[in-house]
């Protein structure tokens, strides 16, 4: 077996986990990042929002776009375009710019994370491809909760601009293994004449206004605010027009009908809840560490640290049990849920008095393996339909898995409406004591965080 294109898959992984850490990382420090740059709290929210709302339309996009320009070239183009737009943020003359940038930052992150499942399935051989799928999984569980360690060590340790300028030697070094590694194969230009602009246009007003609404509505008090009525309507419009024109286009930015395959549409909407059930109740505790008792991202990367680092042995552990064939992957599955659900109703007993102690034992314990468990599972699904496909229908039908894959919306909509209801009549400074919350509304809110979740 050819090994230089494992080094090309390790190149779109690092390239990935980049991604990944643009998002989370940054969200993470944007208190620090707000401080330094002068940018005063709502105008702070929109760093976020935008960001968001660039990476599923570049995840929609993606697979399209890497099978008109050939993979090494699309993937090369948004690796530069993840660390150019990334090294710029600190150096940004105005609010404007920053705006900009964070759109094109999450455009590159969302172009990126398609490229890496189908890169897995062209360079991986199917005896070898759910090691592959357990490896895919590391962004899904290992970045998200090594990013909080990493915003710490920049914030609290270093300094604040790295939180951006870290991009350049993950960056430099995966461009580097994807120029040489990788194939090259011959551009199919004329797909353009075939270009899905109505598709394109619905895509980026619906998106667009439905992540908007979630993102903001909680600080625009939802319905009482014309914006965000006006966005959940265009939303309500385009997004159902978007899915009737992938359906009967030709040649569609989502394969539709992909969905139609079992194993594929449970796959898909399995990923698309544990992920959003896991980077909820990943941010939640973290928030309320962080604006009920005070605590610092130093203080508090301890939770998601361990889960992290019990990820690097749990995933190819997974992977290794499940490739034995007298194990059932539905009791697998059942065992990684069910640690969820007791993890979160361990949690709901939540009270003013918790501290990172209490989350470490009761959270991050169970945590610490029932991702893993549940991820590669979830996989399992999508790799026993797609082993025989084409790569060219690969990186197509990946459209509609990694559109999905990215719940980071719901997520924020989720965490900050239950975190801002109990303290908008207290001291919100990162550094109040905790005395200065009121008990029972704070108990209450994230209890229902968790209970939810």
């Amino acid at each position: 077996m050819d090994i230089k294109p494992l080094f090309g898959l390790c190149g779109v992984l690092i390239a990935a986990i980049t991604s990944e850490f643009n998002d989370q990382v940054t969200s993470i420090a944007l208190s620090d990042v707000r401080g330094a740059l002068g940018i005063s709290h709502d105008a702070g929210t929109w760093i976020e929002s935008l960001y968001v709302s660039a990476e599923i339309i570049g995840m929609a996009i993606s697979p399209w776009l890497l099978a008109t320009f050939t993979l090494r070239r699309w993937t090369l183009f948004a690796i530069a375009l993840c660390g150019v737009s990334s090294v710029l943020i600190p150096f940004s003359p105005n609010i404007e710019a920053i705006y900009t940038l964070r759109l094109l930052q999450g455009l590159a992150g969302g172009m990126i994370i398609p490229l890496l499942m189908t890169t897995a399935f062209r360079v991986l051989t199917p005896d070898i491809r759910l090691y592959g799928l357990a490896v895919y999984a590391l962004t899904a569980t290992f970045t998200p909760a090594l990013a909080s360690t990493v915003a710490a060590f920049w914030t609290d340790i270093v300094d604040w601009r790295f939180v951006f300028v870290q991009t350049i030697p993950l960056c430099s070094l995966a461009g580097v293994l994807v120029w040489y590694c990788p194939h090259q194969d011959q551009p199919k230009y004329e797909r353009f004449r075939m270009l899905d602009w109505r598709g394109a246009l619905l895509l980026v007003i619906g998106t667009g206004a439905l992540s908007t609404m979630l993102y903001q509505g909680d600080r625009l008090d939802w319905f009482n605010s014309s914006l965000i009525c006006v966005l959940a309507l265009v939303s309500a419009v385009a997004i159902p027009l978007f899915l009737v024109n992938e359906w009967f286009h030709p040649l569609p930015f989502l394969k539709l009908q992909m969905l139609g395959r079992r194993n594929i549409a449970y796959g898909a909407v399995g990923l698309f809840t544990f992920l959003l059930i896991s980077q909820s109740g990943s941010a939640v505790p973290l928030r309320y560490l962080q604006e009920v008792q005070g605590y610092r991202p130093l203080q508090s990367n301890l939770i998601t640290l361990e889960i992290a680092a019990s990820q690097l042995v749990m995933l190819p552990a997974m992977a290794l049990l499940l490739d034995y064939k007298r194990v059932d992957s539905r009791v697998v599955s059942l065992v990684g849920l069910g640690l969820i659900l007791a993890s979160c109703v361990g949690s709901s007993f939540l009270t003013v008095y918790w501290n990172r102690d209490q989350f470490c034992f009761d959270y991050a314990c169970s945590r610490s393996s029932c991702n893993s468990w549940s991820t590669v599972f979830i996989l399992l699904f999508i790799l026993s339909t797609t082993l025989s496909f084409k790569p060219t229908r690969l990186s197509i039908s990946f459209a509609a898995v990694s559109f999905i894959e990215s719940p980071n919306f719901f997520k924020e909509s989720v965490s900050l409406s239950r975190v801002s209801v109990p303290l908008s009549g207290a001291n919100n400074i990162p550094n109040a004591a905790p005395a200065a919350i009121p008990t029972s509304n704070a108990t209450t809110t994230f209890e229902l965080s968790f209970i939810i979740l």
